[in-house]
């Protein structure tokens, strides 16, 4: 009886680093020659890293899955066909740790469905590394993805999360489409309390990375110069 591969989900950089080692631990470059298959989002950006973090085979030789909104749901059953023979296979996201806001989370319970072992390796997650600059709750906090689109249910959202905030001190996280960042940002300053306090944090892990917290009422005597660039708000204390 062959012996079942495994599940390895394999976290990417947060935009163009320069040397992955700053963020990427040295163990996941040896890792990579040992799987042949890949799911990934984007197929170009997948190549690009593996090729960035030193991956030996041939990338001709790698097959790779496609993983998004034009995945159909009955290809998605027969990604991890190849662990039943013994093969590895790798989850890579866009950006960051898979499934942590990202559509891997069907992989893996797919994998947990087929008991299959899944391993998390360590890598950088902008949700976590922003609210770890923050200064904010760390022990009580949400993730709530991206807000409501149209003006009037954003604003009415971010009134909602703030009173999160003020009644049971859960922080609270969020990010938007980079170019709609500065949109966000002028609704959180209107529409929130004064001294209710924001943090902003900008191409984390980069050389441009910018993280700062203040207070509403700071905030507004200066905007921060995010537009276009990949951003994490928190709402706390």
């Amino acid at each position: 009886m062959s012996v079942k591969g495994k599940l390895y989900l394999i976290p990417t950089t947060l935009g163009d680093t320069g040397e992955t080692s700053d963020v990427i631990p040295i163990k996941i470059n040896s890792l990579v020659n040992l799987i042949d298959e890949y799911i990934v989002e984007n197929e170009k950006s997948a190549r690009h890293f593996l090729k960035k973090i030193g991956i030996k085979k041939s990338l001709n030789e790698i097959v790779l899955h496609p993983l998004n909104q034009h995945t159909l749901a009955n290809e998605v059953k027969h990604y991890l066909d190849s662990i039943a023979i013994g093969k590895n296979i790798g989850l890579i996201s866009e950006v960051g740790c898979p499934a942590i806001a990202d559509p891997g989370e069907v992989i893996v319970k797919l994998a947990h469905k087929n008991n299959i072992q899944v391993i998390p390796l360590v890598g950088p997650s902008s949700i976590l590394l922003a609210l770890m600059a923050s200064g904010m709750n760390g022990q009580n906090f949400t993730f709530n993805g991206y807000l409501p689109k149209e003006r009037s249910e954003r604003v009415s959202k971010i009134k909602e999360l703030e009173r999160l905030v003020k009644q049971k001190n859960q922080t609270q996280i969020f990010i938007e489409t980079p170019y709609r960042n500065l949109h966000l940002i002028e609704d959180i300053l209107s529409s929130c309390d004064t001294n209710s306090m924001i943090c902003v944090a900008s191409d984390i892990t980069l050389p441009t990375e910018f993280i700062k917290t203040k207070s509403v009422q700071e905030w507004k005597k200066q905007l921060p110069d995010i537009n276009k660039r990949p951003t994490i708000f928190i709402i706390g204390k």
